[in-house]
């Protein structure tokens, strides 16, 4: 037997996972301090009502052998499939098909298992910094010397400039953008979608965090620029939107128009799901379905709200401290320069230290990370405000 030897061109450990390996060893040799974690996305607030309700019913119509649920159907159930075309498509004025919707248990999963589709020689354009999953699935899969890099730096605003020294068959958007927190114009990505028709390329649009975003005249789904269909598949989450992160459950949309090598991805997709996904339990459709009622819908909004304070209370006390910070606005992540040219992992380290505040490495976002550090809004509102307030104490100027 041999294995994977592409597994052996990754970093040893998963970004997050070295993140949360180093937090417990401070932890075990400062027992005695209190530790405030700002570094994973995770949600702090419970699930809406709405859904725990939906679910309890749910669990009792599983105990009940004349409405008990077996296998669900591969791409979900009618109920949720056609909640979430009404709500994120048809009522925003997007022409969409149920057909082209698979439920499926996170946007993490899809990203990475997408690739299961593509062939092994694509060239594949990849954002620096980036949410790991993009890169290290395509290393999984063989395709270590076909990824090119698009910095996203101070200079450019942090968005990805389109290649030029080599056409792109697929490529990986994050908008809200996780780490840097930027947000896309409809205008920016017009000049993708151009891009991807005119060369017959891919675009993965990740838009897990497309909830954060309060303004209309700001995209939330690739779908609302013309020409999108033809080139793009989209990846939407209810971690971020209704607190599903233990629970687990999201979606793909691959519309019908996407067609390459004479072949629909849909059909591909719709192949690789029914043969390695035995699809998202009811009890959990349910609860997403209960996201999109009204009282689910005005439940999210007041965690969501929590959450967008909290991001506005990092933003404007680390730059009342002096530090240079991006996103936080659209976003549920601050993006901020370490000071004094620091290192993103030696300023994790003194973070933790001094102040006992656990953020990201920037550097394990990529290179183009390098000397910056992330911090989430997902924590308790009080145990953000104390973590700000610590460090404002250090290095307030």
């Amino acid at each position: 037997m041999k294995i994977n030897k592409n597994f052996l061109d990754l970093e040893a450990n998963y970004l997050f996972s070295t993140v949360n390996k180093k937090f417990r060893e401070y932890k075990e040799a400062h027992p005695e301090q209190d530790v405030i974690k700002l570094s994973i996305g995770d949600v702090t607030k419970p699930i809406c009502p709405a859904a725990i309700e939906a679910m309890h019913k749910a669990v009792d119509e599983m105990a009940d052998a004349s409405t008990f649920r077996g296998y669900p159907p591969e791409t979900g159930y009618d109920f949720i499939i056609e909640a979430i075309l009404k709500h994120d498509y048809t009522d925003r004025g997007i022409k969409m098909d149920k057909s082209e919707i698979f439920l499926s248990d996170g946007a993490k999963s899809d990203c990475g298992n997408i690739g299961d589709i593509f062939a092994v020689d694509n060239t594949i354009a990849i954002c620096d910094p980036v949410y790991p999953v993009y890169y290290d699935t395509n290393i999984m899969g063989g395709r270590k010397n076909n990824v090119i890099f698009m910095p996203c730096t101070e200079e450019n605003g942090f968005m990805p400039e389109i290649p030029t020294e080599k056409i792109a068959d697929v490529i990986y958007l994050c908008f809200p953008n996780n780490p840097t927190g930027t947000v896309a114009t409809g205008e920016q990505l017009k000049k993708w979608v151009d891009y991807a028709n005119k060369n017959h390329s891919l675009i993965l649009f990740d838009s897990a965090y497309e909830a954060f975003i309060t303004d209309n005249s700001i995209p939330k789904s690739i779908y609302e620029i013309e020409g999108a269909r033809s080139c793009a598949i989209e990846f939407r989450s209810f971690s971020k939107t209704a607190g599903f992160t233990g629970l687990r459950c999201g979606y793909t949309v691959v519309p019908h128009d996407l067609v390459f090598d004479g072949t629909e991805l849909n059909a591909m997709w719709f192949r690789r799901q029914s043969t390695k996904f035995n699809g998202v339990s009811y009890i959990t459709q349910r609860a997403a379905e209960a996201v999109y009622s009204e009282e689910g819908q005005k439940q999210i909004q007041e965690a969501l709200d929590y959450y967008r304070r909290n991001a506005k209370v990092i933003y404007d006390g680390l730059t009342s401290a002096g530090f240079t910070c991006y996103g936080g606005i659209y976003s549920p992540y601050i993006w901020f320069k370490t000071p004094n040219g620091m290192s993103s992992w030696d300023f994790f380290d003194e973070l933790m230290n001094k102040c006992q505040v656990v953020g990201t490495p920037g550097s394990g976002f990529g290179k183009a990370g390098e000397g910056f550090l992330r911090l989430t809004a997902f924590g308790s509102y009080e145990k953000t405000i104390e973590a700000i307030e610590r460090i404002k104490k250090v290095y307030s100027k």
